[in-house]
């Protein structure tokens, strides 16, 4: 039940106004000397305390819309299914170039494009969710706090197709995707990271120590979207000769073996098109759908408006009685005047 409140509570001592109606009588000319032999009318009783009643509405309205009467605003805990998820996504220049490895020509789109179309698509399905966003190239970029704020997390995606720079530090992006929980303490929520990635590079060994303290500390789910261009070497691709299996010779395969040493959910997904990418996302949306605590922001309503449409409607009817009640009156005494008229003559 959503509790109601004004903005200027002191005009509240105006409320006693409205009992002006009952109490006023106001005198008026009348042709007649003397009504009291006339009896009683109880119609004409029930329409005059009906006007009175509208003249109390009307006064109520006008003081309750003037003191900005409204529905207080809130939020409330519910129960749905999601994750609280981070987006970890790639700056990267070469995340400007299409899946065939060059800059986009005719109908072709980037990675970056293709990418922040369909995690667009992705976050507009998941309302109950709480999602950040860190992008990394040479060095990592803490975009948005975790946030259920819909409007907040697609201004963040636009920003992923903006030209990026040449290096990619996945170390210390991770390393602040895992900082953005700190402050989460949702004991329900499932905490995932989405990394967007086209390439790897080698993470230095203290990196690698820190980060297995951190998911140590509070594990997380991560999945890793590989988006292949054409031509690079895979994830899962091993050399023919084994004095080239280096973390400097194929980052993305050692990078993998990585994710997979520090003891957490994981899962990658190569995409070599857009098509790939849509699939993978859509498997991960399946993926996570556990129980979840998420908040409902409830807005405030104003009700000054319907007041003040009410007043107007209530004092436009006691207008229009006022006239008919002028006009019946002018009639009888014309037509009083003209029945004395004839008998003089």
């Amino acid at each position: 039940m959503r509790d109601l409140s004004v903005d200027s509570p002191h005009l509240l001592w105006l409320l006693p106004l409205a009992l002006l109606p009952f109490i006023l009588r106001p005198r008026r000319q009348s042709d007649w000397p003397w009504l009291g032999s006339v009896g009683t009318d109880p119609f004409s009783e029930m329409v005059d305390w009906g006007l009175r009643i509208l003249g109390c509405v009307a006064l109520l309205a006008l003081v309750l819309c003037m003191a900005g009467l409204h529905l207080k605003g809130g939020t409330v805990q519910k129960i749905g299914a999601g994750a609280h998820l981070v987006l970890l996504i790639d700056r990267s220049s070469s995340m400007n170039s299409s899946f065939a490895g060059r800059m986009p020509t005719g109908q072709e789109e980037s990675k970056a494009a293709a990418a922040k179309r369909l995690l667009k698509g992705f976050v507009d399905e998941r309302e109950q969710d709480r999602i950040g966003m860190v992008a990394f190239s040479t060095m990592p970029l803490f975009v948005l706090p975790l946030s259920d704020k819909p409007d907040a997390v697609n201004a963040a995606i636009d920003a992923i197709d903006r030209p990026g720079l040449s290096y990619t530090d996945i170390g210390r992006g991770l390393a602040m995707a895992l900082s953005a929980f700190d402050n989460d303490n949702d004991p329900l929520a499932s905490r995932v990271i989405l990394l967007v990635s086209d390439g790897a590079a080698v993470i230095d060994m203290r990196v690698q120590n820190a980060l297995k303290k951190a998911v140590a500390a509070r594990p997380v789910r991560l999945y890793w979207l590989f988006l292949r261009t054409a031509g690079a070497a895979g994830i899962w691709d091993a050399p023919a000769d084994p004095s080239e299996d280096t973390p400097q010779a194929m980052p993305e395969r050692h990078l993998d073996i990585f994710f997979k040493s520090l003891g957490i959910n994981y899962r990658a997904f190569e995409a070599e098109n857009a098509q790939e990418v849509g699939a993978a996302i859509a498997e991960i949306d399946k993926r996570e759908k556990a129980p979840l605590r998420y908040t409902e922001h409830i807005p405030r309503r104003e009700l000054s408006g319907y007041l003040s449409a009410l007043a107007a409607a209530v004092l436009l009817l006691l207008l229009a009685v006022h006239c008919a009640q002028k006009v019946v009156s002018t009639g009888s005494i014309r037509s009083r005047h003209g029945r004395q008229s004839k008998l003089t003559a």
